[in-house]
């Protein structure tokens, strides 16, 4: 006869919902779904985020405020005080250390009953210092741990209802728990089994367990990111099941050698990297990041042209309509003595023009075109497509981008993004793709010359933005904030909008740019600030990636503090993209040292990718990259930028695993294999 376990299930899975576990009822299961807590797994890796310290200390150990535990004897029975209505407070005396020390509860009336004089009691509360008393937060008893964990609750479930269900879980699924790194490694890194470290993470007895179960933790879970992305590559690489754009070099030469400025040497390494990815019947996957200004836009081209020599089409699909018709006025221009056709689609492309361009690039008539997401439109055929561009990649989702490549057949992709990323962590956090980095300025671009002050000097610089209209140019003023807010005493868009027409006009013409507004209305603001129909234009962050007006040569921050410095470095990548000196200007009074830390580098850098180092250290890749769109997984317990180490272990170590025939075959990768989607029945081959 099957025994039943305390789940009341025989077959049991780490995946089985969290309601199988004992007093978990539709109302519990909501609370724990509300904290992403879906199945045991999910439980036994909602890990704490910090431990109490629950080591007895001597009284004249203790500093003011300090959580502690205090062990005793009961001096007095405890007495019960109303104060308010349902306010209470439950008093009594211990003696600790030959020190008679007063204790507190409010609003536990319960605990009289576990507490009686003559007896020995432990409590963890906060010491006051000053009337050496403790305000009681719960009684322990007589446990002899020295550390507990603390969870992230909800309003809906308590720290103790986690703490049980735990355990629960632990007593009745730890055999379950999988062990995905190989035994070799575990020896190799000293590493305590997957099972312990999930135990001593929630219950460790000591400091030095809890440091074991977080290296370990850290380490599987950059080993299975990394496994996964080198597993794609590879997948991605397979031999014969990609394209081979057999371009015509001279051709691609004689556009090269055409242009009319000389190209970096960035440039050129780059250039021949995609061009050789382009000789190869393996598909592309290469990210190419480049600061402000680089000159990404030459590289692409070059890539297009040298697809149209083979015959292929290529499609460059960009966030917005302005920075798709930017992209068609820069190539029309690099096409314009050549025989390729280049076309705009767009969501304002009229029908008449879009049943054109359609059948263009149906018949092949049409060579590249450029778009926004109507390019991914059920209706959009090519003829040929063998090059996809995403530009500004992470403003797309990952649907988005794959519909645009299965347009083709297994056409070569290239991703560019004007958010310099550090090689190293690029390597690593993009470790599917290849990565290539213009870090070389063209010739003449001059460094935006960057200043930060306090807000009682604004009017200084209002008189700057003045002095810059009257000369002919532009100037982008920048706000963090759309509307008032009730926490953020910030200057905000509108009332800043409302400050600079007071000031400017009607001699000049002020316009507003935000968030809110619909797609049009944003198109139709920029076009106007292009045409300098608009001399100041008040926006918000939606003006930071790739808006290209020459004629700008001034930006002004308002609250600059608020924003990170790889946000900051784009904005001011506005300017400075013409032939007049230019200045971007950060207005802050940043109450922390970080803050002013921030400013003053802005200031003193104008490498991005000096500055994206320094922002990975101060505020960490989620902040850097933004949302999950960037590829950036959400760890459990690692950080890509304080595990770095680990994670350069990890790709390494997934890396030789993968080039390992036996992967495939040996039963002591079947969990690895089990975890990459890898069937028994397909071993051999990529799938």
């Amino acid at each position: 006869m099957e025994k039943k376990t305390a789940t009341g299930l025989t077959n049991k899975s780490i995946y089985d919902p969290v309601s199988v576990l004992p007093k978990v009822g539709p109302k519990r299961v909501e609370a724990l779904n509300g904290l992403g807590i879906e199945t045991v797994l999910d439980l036994l890796t909602h890990y704490p985020f910090r431990y109490e310290d629950l080591g007895v200390k001597k009284i004249e150990e203790i500093e003011d405020k300090e959580k502690v535990v205090l062990s005793g004897t009961v001096l007095s029975d405890p007495v019960i005080n109303h104060f308010a209505p349902r306010k209470n407070r439950l008093s009594f005396r211990i003696v600790s250390d030959n020190v008679v020390v007063p204790v507190t509860f409010f609003n536990q009336p319960y605990l009289k009953e576990k507490v009686q004089a003559g007896e020995e009691t432990s409590i963890f509360g906060k010491w006051d210092g000053i009337r050496k008393s403790l305000n009681g937060i719960r009684i322990i008893g007589y446990s002899t741990q020295d550390y507990e964990s603390v969870y992230h609750t909800s309003k809906h479930i308590k720290q103790g209802t986690i703490v049980r269900l735990i355990k629960e879980a632990l007593k009745e699924y730890a055999d379950l728990i999988p062990e995905y790194v190989p035994s070799y490694l575990k020896k190799r890194y000293q590493l305590v089994s997957h099972k312990e470290a999930v135990r001593m993470i929630h219950f460790p007895e000591t400091e030095e367990e809890s440091r074991q179960a977080e290296r370990e933790i850290i380490f599987e879970e950059l080993f299975l990111y990394q496994l996964k992305i080198q597993w794609l590559r590879k997948k991605n690489r397979k031999p014969g099941e990609g394209i081979l754009v057999d371009y015509d070099v001279n051709r691609l030469r004689t556009f090269l050698s055409g242009l009319p400025f000389e190209l970096t040497g960035a440039q050129k390494r780059v250039i021949n990297e995609i061009c050789r990815d382009l000789k190869q019947p393996i598909q592309m996957h290469r990210l190419l990041q480049g600061d402000v200004g680089s000159g990404k836009t030459i590289v692409a081209a070059a890539a297009i042209v040298a697809a149209w020599t083979a015959g292929w089409q290529s499609a460059l699909m960009a966030p917005t309509e302005i920075l798709a018709e930017q992209h068609m006025e820069s190539l029309s221009e690099l096409f314009s003595d050549m025989d390729l056709r280049v076309a705009l689609l767009t969501g304002s492309t009229k029908t008449a023009e879009r049943r054109d361009i359609l059948a263009g690039l149906q018949s092949g008539e049409i060579d590249a075109i450029i778009g926004t997401h109507a390019l991914i439109q059920d209706d959009v055929e090519f003829h040929r497509l063998g090059l996809v561009i995403t530009d500004e990649q992470h403003r797309f989702g990952v649907n988005q981008r794959k519909i645009l490549r299965e347009k083709g057949a297994t056409p070569d992709v290239l991703f560019m993004t004007a958010t310099p990323i550090p090689r190293t962590l690029a390597i690593s956090a993009f470790g599917e793709m290849d990565v290539s980095t213009l870090d070389e300025m063209p010739a003449g671009r001059k460094p935006v010359k960057t200043y930060w002050v306090r807000h009682k000097h604004a009017e200084r610089i209002e008189k700057f933005a003045r002095d810059h209209v009257r000369e002919g140019s532009q100037v982008y003023i920048i706000s963090p904030l759309i509307e008032e807010s009730e926490t953020l005493d910030l200057k905000t868009a509108t009332e800043t909008y409302a400050h600079y027409q007071h000031l400017f006009e009607p001699e000049y013409k002020v316009g507003l740019l935000h968030g809110k507004m619909s797609a049009q209305e944003k198109e139709d603001i920029m076009h106007a600030f292009k045409q300098n129909e608009i001399q100041i234009l008040v926006s918000t962050t939606v003006i930071e990636v790739g808006v290209n007006v020459p004629n700008a040569s001034l930006m002004v921050v308002y609250d600059a503090d608020r924003f990170g410095l790889a946000q900051l470095h784009q904005l001011r990548g506005r300017v400075g993209r013409g032939h007049k000196e230019s200045y971007c200007v950060l207005i802050a009074d940043p109450k922390g040292e970080t803050g002013a830390q921030r400013m003053k580098l802005m200031t003193q850098i104008n490498d991005g990718f000096l500055l994206s180092e320094k922002d990975l250290e101060m505020r960490g890749p989620g902040d850097v990259f933004g949302n999950k769109q960037s590829g950036i997984p959400e760890f459990k317990r690692a950080d890509l930028v304080e595990d770095f180490n680990a994670l350069e272990a990890a790709r390494s170590e997934a890396q030789q695993l993968l080039s390992q025939d036996e992967f495939l075959t040996h039963p002591q990768f079947e969990e690895l294999r089990h975890y990459l989607g890898i069937s028994r029945k397909k071993r051999n081959v990529f799938d």
